[in-house]
């Protein structure tokens, strides 16, 4: 594909987090899958985990518009969420620790394969790092347990916001020191992306077209004239000069 943008004072790379650098649903499909199996457990793990993922953004538009209510981090409405999901779901016998290991499932997820060999090979000419509506203690431990080499995890946490908003995407410029030209989003959502260059930021996308696996709907191509778009994060390091 033909690349006419000039990123060439491209300084910094922020990656969404959840479908673009982590496969989420397969992640916690094995992982319920197996931790049930020793508990003692049943259930229908892809269904609730789709369900979980299908509450994830209305669970953070209520704080988005909603103000006076004041921030809550991911982690929080993951639990909220799924306590109801348990019950939809006639799950039975579990315990708080139970709902406690399965809503750290999101700090336990598996990264896509081509991402800390593509990662690793972008830290040598850009600063890399998060933005994600997860929160820092959850993107840091994901980071620890899947070998992620961030330089530094910016989450929607720091700024009391959740993407789409344009206070996480100027605001990862600021802490980065840098205009927001100068910073590119990498994500495999159009619609992340829209709000990041609204917002002044370049922009990378990388498809991910079985992370909602059956249910996947739309993002399975790069719908926008997005700076960079590429077929995995190989294609991103081409197309960047890596």
């Amino acid at each position: 594909m033909s690349q006419t943008t000039d990123l060439s004072h491209v300084k910094a790379l922020v990656f969404d987090v959840f479908g673009t650098v982590v496969d989420w649903r397969s992640s916690l499909i094995a992982d319920f899958t197996a931790w049930s199996a020793k508990r003692g457990v049943t259930g229908d793990w892809a269904g609730l985990v789709d369900a979980w993922r299908q509450a994830y953004k209305p669970s953070m538009d209520a704080v988005r518009k909603n103000p006076a209510l004041g921030f809550k981090m991911l982690d929080t409405l993951h639990r909220a969420s799924l306590e109801k999901l348990v019950a939809q779901f006639s799950i039975k016998g579990l315990t708080d620790d139970d709902l406690d290991y399965m809503t750290k499932g999101w700090h336990r997820l598996k990264p896509w394969p081509d991402v800390v060999s593509g990662l690793t090979r972008l830290k040598t000419k850009f600063i890399i790092g998060t933005l994600s509506n997860g929160n820092v203690g959850l993107l840091t431990r994901m980071a620890k347990n899947a070998g992620l080499p961030w330089d530094l995890v910016m989450s929607a946490e720091l700024f009391e916001h959740y993407k789409p908003d344009r206070e996480v995407y100027q605001g990862a410029a600021h802490l980065l020191n840098l205009p927001p030209a100068e910073v590119m989003l990498v994500a495999a959502h159009n619609d992340d992306l829209a709000a990041a260059r609204r917002f002044g930021l370049k922009t990378g996308f990388v498809a991910r077209p079985t992370e909602y696996g059956p249910l996947q709907k739309k993002d399975f191509k790069a719908d926008g004239a997005w700076d960079v778009m590429a077929d995995d994060f190989n294609g991103i390091e081409d197309r960047l000069g890596c």
